[in-house]
């Protein structure tokens, strides 16, 4: 693990916030090209990533306080500035709704937004797990034999803190796991996930028959399906039926996309829309000299 690449002065560069860095400036290239396919103003691209980037980092950051009350309460200011302790749907939900009005104010439908962001969606939660891997924040999975089991001990959050008081840790001496034990590298999968995720997207959004909507339909499905399935190796406290808050909130995502693909369904002459043409200007006539 490489939490701390390497240090400049008094400034140090994490692997997580650099890789994040590299999610959000790939994302805002691949939404810019999407939206000139679309025949839209691209320069929209930089502001919805200024947004997402900004409202993101705030509402995943708060999502984590909110999930581990415990540490934030014995340590406010080092949990809440510290370079980890982000959570993503924490981040989705704040930077979706800081984008819906954003979009509002420019008169563009949401989900015309919603369809060209998708692939960028998923293309950046997959580079920036790439930094949750590299700094060992705490998203691993569970122990495993499996061959490729991937020792976090050097991370931001060593498995001896991040098991602190769970079942798992009861089946070791002591109760602490230790920190050299070999876990799925959950975040990895996940990478991998996205990038599926995203190539699928990218083949669909040429659909020129789909309303519009219909693509981010998918994309909550599927990232909703790929989040509810990884989290059953991830060690999270589980809140109802047996699921971790991640879960429930990655259930609610696929039933909405499930809904909106059946409301298409039952709603097969809605429209996509088209952005406004630029009027002509008047050609002024020639004049004509009499001799």
């Amino acid at each position: 693990m490489m939490p701390r690449l390497f240090q400049i002065g008094p400034f140090t560069v994490y692997s997580y916030g650099l890789m994040l860095g590299i999610a959000f400036i790939i994302a805002s290239y691949v939404l810019t090209k999407e939206l000139e396919r679309r025949k839209m103003d691209p320069n929209i691209a930089t502001e919805i990533t200024l947004y997402a980037i900004i409202f993101g980092l705030i509402g995943s950051k708060l999502f984590y306080v909110f999930e581990n009350w415990d540490a934030f309460a014995a340590n406010p200011l080092g949990e809440f500035f510290s370079p980890g302790g982000l959570t993503f749907y924490g981040g989705f939900l704040l930077a979706l709704a800081a984008i819906f009005f954003t979009i509002r104010r420019k008169k563009i439908p949401f989900l015309v937004i919603a369809d060209a962001t998708a692939p960028s969606l998923a293309l950046a939660y997959g580079i920036g797990r790439i930094g949750c891997h590299l700094a060992g924040d705490g998203d691993y999975g569970i122990p495993t034999n499996l061959p490729w089991g991937t020792n976090y001990e050097n991370g931001t959050v060593p498995p001896s803190y991040a098991f602190r008081g769970s079942e798992i840790a009861k089946h070791y001496p002591g109760g602490v796991v230790p920190d050299n034990t070999p876990l799925h590298p959950a975040p990895v999968y996940e990478f991998f996930i996205a990038m599926i995720i995203f190539g699928i997207l990218w083949k669909l959004r040429k659909k020129s028959n789909w309303p519009d909507g219909k693509l981010f339909m998918f994309y909550l499905i599927f990232t909703g399906t790929a989040r509810l399935s990884v989290e059953f190796i991830r060690l999270n406290p589980k809140y109802l039926f047996g699921l971790t808050e991640a879960q429930l909130i990655a259930a609610a995502l696929i039933i909405g996309g499930v809904t909106g693909l059946i409301f298409f369904r039952n709603h097969p002459a809605l429209k996509k829309w088209a952005p406004p043409q630029k009027e002509a200007e008047p050609k002024l006539a020639k004049k004509t000299s009499v001799k």
